[in-house]
């Protein structure tokens, strides 16, 4: 084990100035075979990669998610689709405020449910009745998907459009003809409305016509016209480009691997370590490259309810749930649901303004920048130059090399020997470690297990404050 140990450290920077090179043995899938061994196996795991489109929405990191339409107005979660349009009536709709609030709470992109399962179209569609066309708000006239559109842009904001496969309303849903139907908005939602860097599949239904359609959804068909469209784009869900963490709680796994069998449960506690690769192997399965979206509310429930507005997640629980996802490899979809106003409530505004105050001031100084490094055979040690004190850190892998690293722990000198602060498993994109307050000048990554040598490219060391 130390001989594995010390090649995988000490092949460390030859493996970063070869990257370049070795393009040619990367890819974003591959299959496995019954007869690979278990080293081949690991081979293969070690050498699938992000897209370009993958790498870039991983680096959001932080999306918004905006739950409105005619739920906002019937007080509901799942509308039954016989709900009347004139019920939507938003009195003072500002997209602009939707932006700017999230701007300035940090968010890089934001998805809006164009059409939830209730089958309510918040654009001019053309092929349905069931949409604000038919709808008191500007004279039946408005547009709110241009509108959210117009204003991410204008403040800087990518954009994301949720289209509920599942709708209660549409007459064809349950037969054949609804991928016809579903397709054509598609193609009107990425067509009319400029660059959509993220397409949101929701798997979300119930009843008979729901289990019937499980077999009739055109996924691949979706997929594709995403593709030719919109080929920036993400997508979310059914052979996509991203995965649902398996809950909507906001948390994820302590070991959340982006290199996944296709034959995955999301729900699973486990999905990408090394007796789920073998068995995935015995089996033929396909490994892919598929990074996990942690979604979760500000509030109990995903639209707005007036009854909710002073039952946000606290601070703590956003702070936790942040660490936790941006922290563990994952990109967080927190919903904000605009109110019956069309506005963001002044709650929650508030409560996103003091996570992105605590956020900024957490992250202002790395108490890393600039150490001496030292890599010997089973570590990296980080000389700060005085002593320091911290009690967060956070560390990446240059996941264009692939994710490899399996365990690792962190080190602090005391003066006399080294001390452990803290063990983590998987890294991949980013891991950010907490722990009690410790001060120490020199501390250490002791790698102890990696998919062939790691790829360790960002160590930093932070001091948060307590909550």
């Amino acid at each position: 084990m130390k001989n594995k140990i010390s090649f995988y450290i000490l092949s460390f920077v030859l493996m970063i100035l070869l990257s370049a090179d070795l393009k040619d043995d990367y890819f974003n899938s591959i299959k496995l075979e019954p007869t690979d061994t278990e080293e081949m196996v690991i081979w293969k795991a070690a050498h699938i990669v992000p897209t370009q489109n993958q790498l870039e929405w991983q680096k959001l990191e932080y999306i918004a998610f905006l739950h409105f339409g005619i739920n906002t107005f019937t007080n509901k979660e799942w509308g039954n689709g016989k709900e009347s349009p004139q019920l939507f009536n938003p009195t003072e709709l500002d997209a602009r405020q939707w932006a700017k609030v999230l701007k300035d709470a940090g968010f890089k992109q934001a998805i809006l449910t164009a059409k939830h399962h209730d089958g309510f179209c918040l654009w001019q569609s053309k092929y349905t009745e069931h949409s604000v066309k038919n709808s008191p708000w500007k004279n039946g006239k408005g547009d709110v998907v241009k509108e959210f559109t117009d204003a991410c842009r204008e403040y800087g904001l990518k954009v994301g459009i949720y289209l509920s496969p599942w709708d209660r309303h549409e007459k064809t849903y349950g037969t054949p003809a609804y991928n016809d139907y579903y397709k054509n908005q598609l193609r009107e939602l990425l067509t009319n409305y400029g660059e959509i860097s993220e397409v949101w599949f929701d798997g979300a239904g119930k009843g008979k016509k729901w289990k019937t359609m499980q077999k009739l959804y055109d996924w691949e068909g979706y997929i594709k016209i995403v593709r030719e469209l919109q080929p920036k784009a993400v997508v979310f869900f059914q052979g996509g480009d991203l995965r649902w963490v398996g809950n909507e709680a906001g948390k994820n796994r302590k070991s959340e691997w982006s290199v996944v069998p296709e034959n995955f449960v999301a729900t699973d506690p486990d999905i990408g370590s090394r007796e789920k690769l073998l068995e995935a192997a015995k089996q033929g399965q396909v490994l892919r490259w598929l990074p996990a979206e942690v979604d979760t509310s500000i509030r109990p429930g995903w639209f707005y309810h007036k009854s909710e507005d002073k039952m946000l997640k606290s601070l703590p629980q956003l702070v936790k749930i942040y660490f936790g996802a941006v922290g563990g490899n994952a990109v967080l979809l927190l919903n904000i649901p605009p109110d019956r106003r069309g506005l963001i409530h002044e709650n929650d505004a508030a409560r996103l303004m003091e996570l992105r105050k605590y956020l900024d001031e957490t992250f202002a100084q790395d108490l890393a920048e600039g150490a001496q490094k030292i890599v010997s055979e089973t570590s990296i040690e980080y000389d700060l130059g005085s002593a320091k004190t911290f009690n967060l850190a956070l560390l990446q892998e240059d996941i264009q090399l692939g994710q490899r690293i399996e365990e690792f722990y962190l080190d602090a000198w005391d003066g006399k020997e080294w001390k452990p602060i803290a063990r983590a498993t998987t890294i991949g994109y980013k891991r950010i470690l907490r722990f009690d307050k410790i001060t120490a000048q020199k501390v250490r990554v002791r790698i102890t297990q990696s998919r062939l040598s790691p790829n360790l490219s960002q160590f930093s060391l932070f001091q948060s404050s307590s909550l």
